[in-house]
Formats: structure tokens, C-alpha cells, sequence
């Protein structure tokens, strides 16, 4: 008798769905700047937009998070979150008033907020203990993958037909649109019915808080960490920034963004392998330490072969944590709170990140650039040694 697959049907064609949303997405991410500015935004305006967006996406993790684990359900906020960020794609370019693009940038980011609980969710029922780190290292690898597609697709379309970023954002809702229907194909694990009644209460908009007070103390113990972590890991445009302010061209800054993302889609499954057969713990140290070597590396680096070389780095750190860290987390809190124990985190986490940026930012312009990079890895080699104490190797 053979043995059953552990990438799964629902696991391929949920990577398939996140890997078309990233190329819609991607393809958009290194005009989106260039393309408000055009329409008239400020850098301040930008700043505010995308600051009130993320901060909507945070929050909203941690509601639907709950409210997917007391409806009992995963698909409909999987089907529900991808297809607004699909038509937030098209609404960009169709008017440009600020009310208008504050209102399609919201509608995107709360599409990520519904469904990034349910989600993982969903790909932690696909899985076993012993397997998580194969099938979200799987689907993060997909995922990525689009990360390489959207931005080279992007290249490619303005290198013929230069500054017509309108058109991209109608061409982004067509891998939108297919990834929406890749989600029809999936079928959810029907839940066991209870043989009494159990009347639920009402979910409130905060009521996912409440769950880091009843949560495991690993779990606590794990996140806590992660987040001093995030606290500390500013958005990737510093790095990105860091290139160019070497000297070096847009062509360059872009085409090592997307060897970045090569490098974490091609490793994401291997090390996701790695992680079921020495541990998760062993791995996400591992990544840290990685990333401490980046960005002390980065506080120095001045030729295109060191920027190669750590941005190679940086992709094996990223597929060695990012999906490794919600594998971890699925493995360590109660079956039945999945989606509002990663839905609660990656609320804090989008919160830690907004603060990181901005804590980057005034030091970057107060103190300079070595100074936010050497911070950071200094930082994060505490974390790694913090986190090395725990008790446990999930």
C-alpha cells in the first residue's frame, strides 16, 4: 500500500494560488512608488498610505484569524482575501483621486488580513507535526517564486513600452483573476460535528488579544522573541537603498531583488525538509544567525560581488525563517486556535515591522546607515541566543 503524498492536492493548488496573487502583486511593488508620485502623492502622502494600509492588514489577521477558528471554517476567507486584492489591482489605475487610492490600497491589504490566518491554517491541516516544515517551506517556495516572475515580467513590459505603469495595474488583475479560480479546485477537511448544540459567542474586532493571555507559554516565549526580532528586520527598501546608495543603476537594485528571490524560492523546500528532520528550533536559529552575518556584512559592503553575496545569503536566511516560523508556531498552540494563534502573531508582527521602518529610518538619517545595520545584526544574535535556550525542538 503506498504511502499518501505529503504535498498534498489542496497544498499544490494553494502554492498555485499564492504564487499568481505574488506575480499580480510583485509586478506592481517596484512602480507602486513611481507611480503615486506620478499621480500626485507626496512622500509624506506615500508614507501615510501605506503606514494606514499595513495597519489595517495587521489587525485584521488576528480578527478573521479567530473568527475563522470559531466558524470552523478556512476556504471561504481564503476565497474571500484573495479576491480583493485581485480587484484592488485594476480599481488603482481606474481613478486617481487620494480618497479613491487610499480606498484600493485599504481594500488590498485587508484582502491579505482575511486570509493570511486561514491560510496557514489551512496548509497546518494539510500536515502532519513531522511534515509541516516540507509543506509551508513547499508553499513559501511558490509563493516566492511569483516574487521573481512579477517584477521581471514588470522589466520586461516597461523596457517596451516605458512609463506606462497604468496598464500594469489592469495586466496584474489577470494572474489575480486566475488565482481566485485555482482556489474553486480546493477542497476543505470536514470538521468533526459535535453531538450537542455549542452556541458561540460574538466575535469583536480585539477579541484575538485575548488569546495571548490563555496561549501556551512556548508559544508566548516563541512569538516574544520573534517579535523583538521583527522589531529590528526593517523593510527590505533599506537594503534595496543601501545598493543604490553604492552607486549603483535601477536595473542593478532590481535585478538583485529578484536574484533574492530566487535564491528563497529555490531553498524554501529543501531547508523546509531540513527542518521536519532536524527540527524547526535548529533551522530558525540557524537563519538568524545568517541574517546577523547580512546585515553586519551590509554595514561594509560596497562592490556589486559582496551585495550578490549577501543578498544570496539573505534569500537561504528568509526560506530557513519565514515560513519555518508559522510551521514552528502551528506545532506548538492548540489545534482548534491555529488560525487565531498565527492570526495574532502576524498582527503583532505587521505592527513590529511598521515600527522597525520607522525606528530604521530616524537612525539611517540620524547616525547613518552602518549604524542601523550593525544594530540589527547585534540584535538579532541575542535572539538567536534566546531563543537556542528553549526547552523544546518542534
Amino acid at each position: 500500500m503506498s504511502k499518501p503524498s505529503i504535498i498534498t492536492r489542496n497544498v499544490v493548488i494553494l502554492s498555485m494560488v499564492s504564487l499568481f496573487t505574488d506575480v499580480a502583486s510583485e509586478m506592481l511593488y517596484p512602480i507602486m512608488p513611481i507611480y503615486l508620485k506620478l499621480i500626485g502623492f507626496s512622500i509624506i502622502l506615500i508614507g501615510i498610505l501605506e503606514g494606514f494600509a499595513e495597519a489595517v492588514a495587521g489587525f485584521s489577521k488576528g480578527y478573521f484569524g479567530n473568527l475563522s477558528d470559531n466558524m470552523g471554517k478556512r476556504l471561504p476567507f481564503v476565497q474571500i482575501g484573495y479576491l480583493m486584492s485581485a480587484i484592488s489591482k485594476p480599481m488603482m489605475a481606474m481613478f486617481i483621486y487620494p480618497i479613491w487610492i487610499f480606498f484600493a490600497r485599504t481594500i488590498d491589504r485587508l484582502g491579505k488580513g482575511v486570509r493570511t490566518a486561514a491560510r496557514d491554517a489551512l496548509l497546518s491541516d494539510e500536515a502532519t507535526p513531522e511534515t509541516k516544515g516540507r509543506v509551508f517551506g513547499f508553499h513559501r517556495g511558490m509563493d516566492t517564486f511569483g516574487a521573481v516572475l512579477g517584477p521581471l515580467f514588470a522589466l520586461i513590459y516597461l523596457y517596451y513600452y516605458p512609463n506606462d505603469y497604468k496598464t500594469l495595474f489592469y495586466i496584474a488583475f489577470v494572474p489575480g483573476v486566475v488565482a481566485i479560480l485555482f482556489t474553486f479546485f480546493m477542497k476543505e477537511k470536514q470538521k468533526e460535528t459535535p453531538k450537542t448544540i455549542e452556541i458561540k459567542p460574538k466575535i469583536r474586532f480585539f477579541d484575538f488579544l485575548k488569546y495571548w493571555q490563555k496561549s501556551p507559554i512556548i508559544y508566548k516565549k516563541l512569538v516574544g522573541g520573534m517579535l523583538v526580532f521583527t522589531l529590528f528586520n526593517s523593510s527590505d527598501v533599506f537594503l534595496l537603498l543601501k545598493i543604490k546608495e553604492a552607486g549603483y543603476d535601477d536595473v542593478t537594485v532590481i535585478g538583485i531583488y529578484i536574484f533574492y528571490n530566487l535564491i528563497y524560492a529555490l531553498a524554501s523546500y529543501p531547508i523546509g525538509v531540513l527542518a521536519d528532520k532536524i527540527g524547526m528550533k535548529k533551522v530558525f536559529i540557524t537563519g538568524l544567525i545568517i541574517f546577523a552575518i547580512v546585515y553586519i556584512g551590509m554595514a561594509f559592503a560596497d562592490s556589486k560581488v559582496a551585495f550578490i553575496v549577501l543578498f544570496s545569503l539573505y534569500g537561504i536566511y528568509a526560506a530557513a525563517t519565514e515560513g519555518i516560523a508559522k510551521a514552528w508556531i502551528t506545532n506548538v498552540c492548540e489545534k482548534e486556535n491555529t488560525a487565531t494563534a498565527i492570526g495574532t502573531f502576524t498582527a503583532f508582527q505587521s505592527i513590529a515591522t511598521a515600527l522597525a521602518s520607522s525606528f530604521a529610518g530616524f537612525i539611517w538619517y540620524a547616525y547613518g546607515a552602518s549604524v542601523v545595520f550593525l544594530s540589527s545584526g547585534i540584535i538579532t544574535l541575542g535572539v538567536a541566543i534566546y531563543i537556542a535556550r528553549f526547552q523544546v525542538n518542534k
